[in-house]
């Protein structure tokens, strides 16, 4: 294991405390889940050689899904792509009417990360990468910074909205040179979703048209092309909590988000995308259920169906949905070690019969979950080392008995389980005034 920095370990820490996931120091606590991991480094491959690629990740509330493609995250940085990840919500999703999917959008961009970057805020120091290469470029051949980059993007003209896209970055360049720091914040603001109106955008930048709900997928599709002009390999979208598809009342509404899968999923399978990948976090219920999954939009089942030879230990990870194995008890040890490495020093470490205890209790308490869904496992965990810790005189042996373990069901089904027995909720007509 490389050295831990005390950024990391606190970090580490304090997310592993709160059960949610770390943003930096993941490659300490990765186990399992080799061949998944695999799959997905060959897939971001593609996409640096100008391909694209779909993944739906697919596991039980607790079972590491946002572990996973938060790990995937930064294998993506790590070789040269920009990525750009969201959480789906009430209010943030693929396709709307009132702006919820310009507002998914402008959460990408806000979360736009590169290596240099990879908290997130990337999306000013790609434009200025452009900016500069452009300059360059311009200077050794001796021509005008805006006829190199009307040469540079004039492929962006054939994609839809691609000619405003390119006016938003030449108007960029403009305040840059101009050092008119208004102008570059418009265009910035333009290119992160943050127009509402078509007049304000034309009043500041000259241009007709914004990022709306109805073209979020295809400014996807031009930022991918964008950050391949700025020297990266391409763009990594994550999409997580996407069981909230699942969770609208609406079966118009649900309908027309899995028509916007549909589309994406058509566009990567065909090979119209490039340099472009996607990567949707649910459960299974958001995948299968056919009244309200995927499932029940039929052209999406028949895409995403799974591969009927591989049953009884057999495994095909080729297709569009990878179902996360789940941990072992062993990999749960060697997680429970990982995360003792990180709390503790050599000299003060729990023994190894601490953890075999620990797993013992967990087991007794909620039997299989406590390492399939391994997220309140591994809370209790960290709370019991941290006791440990800060009180000195205190043995495990006296504490593992007093673990409280739930099983993680988690809510994100309450709402969806109050209905059931109930008549099915569809409120295509849910008001009408005569």
């Amino acid at each position: 294991m490389s050295k831990l920095k005390p950024r990391e370990r606190d970090a580490i820490v304090q997310a592993l405390r709160a059960g949610v996931v770390p943003k930096l120091g993941l490659r300490h606590l990765q186990v399992g889940r080799a061949h998944e991991i695999e799959e997905l480094v060959k897939d971001i491959d593609r996409i640096a050689d100008g391909g694209s690629a779909i993944r739906f990740i697919i596991g039980e509330y607790g079972s590491g899904k946002t572990f996973f493609m938060n790990l995937i995250r930064l294998v993506a940085l790590e070789k040269g792509l920009v990525v750009m990840f969201a959480d789906l919500a009430p209010d943030r999703r693929l396709h709307a009417t009132s702006g919820q999917a310009r507002s998914l959008y402008a959460e990408m961009a806000r979360n736009l990360a590169t290596r240099s970057k990879p908290d997130g805020g990337a999306l000013t120091s790609v434009v200025e990468r452009f900016v500069s290469q452009v300059q360059q470029e311009a200077e050794a051949q001796d021509q005008l910074t805006g006829s190199v980059i009307r040469q540079r993007l004039s492929h962006f003209e054939e994609m839809t909205g691609g000619f405003d896209f390119a006016e938003v970055i030449r108007r960029y360049w403009e305040g840059h040179e101009a050092g008119d720091e208004d102008l570059k914040s418009a265009a910035l603001r333009w290119l992160r979703g943050e127009f509402s109106t078509k007049t304000d955008a034309r009043k500041a930048l000259g241009v007709r048209t914004i990022v709306d709900d109805a073209s979020v997928y295809d400014h996807l599709k031009l930022m991918s092309a964008f950050v391949c002009e700025a020297g990266y390999k391409g763009l990594l979208v994550g999409l997580d909590e996407m069981v909230n598809l699942f969770k609208l009342s609406s079966a118009q509404a649900r309908n027309a988000n899995y028509e916007q899968i549909l589309r994406i999923l058509n566009d990567v399978l065909q090979g119209s995308a490039e340099n472009l990948g996607f990567l949707l976090g649910g459960t299974p219920e958001f995948l299968m259920n056919t009244r309200r999954g995927l499932y029940s939009y039929e052209a999406l089942q028949s895409r995403l169906a799974e591969n009927t030879f591989a049953r009884d230990g057999l495994i095909d990870l080729s297709g569009p949905v990878i179902r996360l194995a789940s941990l072992t008890p062993e990999d749960l040890f060697v997680l429970l070690s990982n995360i003792r490495a990180i709390m503790q020093g050599e000299d003060d470490a729990l023994p190894d019969a601490s953890l075999e205890a620990f797993m013992a209790h967990c087991s007794s308490r909620i039997g299989e979950a406590y390492f399939r869904t391994p997220r309140n496992t591994v809370t209790a965990f960290v709370n019991m080392v941290a006791v440990l810790q800060q009180n000195p005189g205190v043995e495990w042996t006296d504490l593992i008995e007093k673990i409280d373990v739930k099983e993680d069901r988690g809510d994100d089904m309450a709402d969806i389980d109050e209905q059931v027995g109930a008549a099915p909720v569809d409120d295509d007509l849910a008001a009408f005034r005569l």
